[in-house]
């Protein structure tokens, strides 16, 4: 039984970052906030989550001079306790180089790299598989063009190689999502266009999983055996039990944002809609992060119509005036919620008088929140 256990404001207001966890916390890198300036060539701004206590703090960087500017539609991956930040743009320009930032020192520095080094671009991809990060497609900025094109970086070797696959790739996209299991690498959804490589304002929303085999390198169709949920960008994904799980993101052919969570077995082939209890869900959103900690999901950020808005892509929305809340809030869902969990979920769920509940209960209860979220065990939310 999967529930949202959580649901708090107050973090950094972010769409379009990216983030990562190490250890128990998780670090979000960039992203931006409308009606901020990212003309300006300022260093990234680095939170972090404790995920223990639900705290927010800021990262003090210790050598700005070296960190990447403030950016958008970047990647980030783990690898051996430190974060490699690839990709991504702010209002004058897209990036191409190699951001290595440590945790325990915070500081950043620039590996030398060798090898077939990518064109710069934002809306790409990016995992770990063995000892390399792969990224696929995202769209070029030198080139004004949407790319198919998967480069592995070697993070032994700091060694850039142009991966030169075999088979169907997925069509020209960006702002699509990746994520490994085993030595495939799963693609899903994503922005294309009806032209190919070029955009038309004709946009199409791929809705079909295919993946590329690592080690033939070569692309495969894995086709659902039901129905699959509709094409999508900017949603997230993130892999439990083997398994590919989908939240949320928005379809412009449709005008729709999504809140949906859905799973997808590549063994036996088939999509389910999962329908999690307990707190309020995130709104419908996209562009929003999403990062997986053992049997919880940390969901936050992103940005959404405002209530009973009708919105449209952000070309369209500037035009009309339409407006858009980026979102300050973080969500979490428990996949193996304990019986303590279960309990306060009970309480939200029934609006509960703690009065009438014994003592003992109220403390094994206050245990398992942080200080500050005790004032939602008195009332649940009332939006539901």
């Amino acid at each position: 039984m999967m529930l949202w256990t959580v649901c708090l404001e107050g973090g950094p207001r972010r769409v379009n970052h990216a983030a990562v966890p190490i250890g128990h916390m998780i670090f979000s890198f960039g992203g931006y906030c409308t009606g901020e300036n990212y003309r300006l060539m300022r260093p990234i701004d680095v939170h972090a989550l404790n995920t223990i206590t639900y705290r927010w703090t800021t990262v003090p960087l210790q050598n700005t001079a070296m960190a990447p500017f403030q950016r958008y539609g970047h990647t980030v991956v783990s690898f051996e306790g430190k974060v490699y930040l690839w990709g991504g743009r702010n209002d004058l320009r897209a990036c191409n180089t190699l951001f290595c930032f440590n945790p325990a020192t915070r500081q950043w520095s620039t590996p030398p790299v060798t090898g077939q080094v990518p064109d710069a671009r934002d809306g790409h991809s990016a995992c770990i598989l063995d000892d390399c990060m792969y990224i696929y497609g995202g769209f070029e900025e030198e080139y004004d063009k949407f790319t198919q094109d998967v480069y592995c970086l070697d993070l032994r070797r700091m060694r850039w190689r142009f991966v030169r696959t075999t088979g169907n790739p997925p069509s020209y996209r960006d702002f699509h999502t990746a994520a490994a299991i085993g030595p495939n690498m799963y693609i899903f959804g994503g922005r294309g266009d009806a032209s190919g490589q070029y955009h038309s304002q004709t946009e199409i929303y791929c809705n079909q999983i295919i993946y590329l085999d690592t080690r033939t390198e070569k692309w495969h169709s894995s086709m659902p055996k039901n129905t699959p949920p509709i094409g999508r960008r900017s949603h997230s994904m993130f892999v439990y039990k083997e398994k590919l799980h989908m939240f949320g993101g928005y379809n412009g052919n449709f005008n729709q944002h999504f809140n949906d969570l859905w799973s997808y077995d590549p063994v036996n082939l088939t999509w389910q809609l999962l329908d999690p209890r307990g707190q309020r869900p995130p709104c419908p959103r996209r562009r929003q992060s999403c990062c997986l900690l053992g049997d919880r999901v940390f969901l936050f950020g992103g940005t959404s119509p405002l209530p009973d808005e009708d919105s449209t892509d952000e070309e369209v929305l500037a035009h009309y005036s339409v407006p858009l809340q980026d979102h300050n809030d973080l969500f979490v869902l428990d996949f193996a919620p304990s019986l303590k969990t279960l309990c306060y979920a009970t309480i939200l769920k029934h609006n509960i008088d703690c009065k009438n509940v014994p003592a003992v209960l109220i403390r094994e209860l206050f245990m398992m929140t942080s200080p500050n979220n005790i004032s939602h065990i008195n009332r649940p939310d009332p939006r539901g």
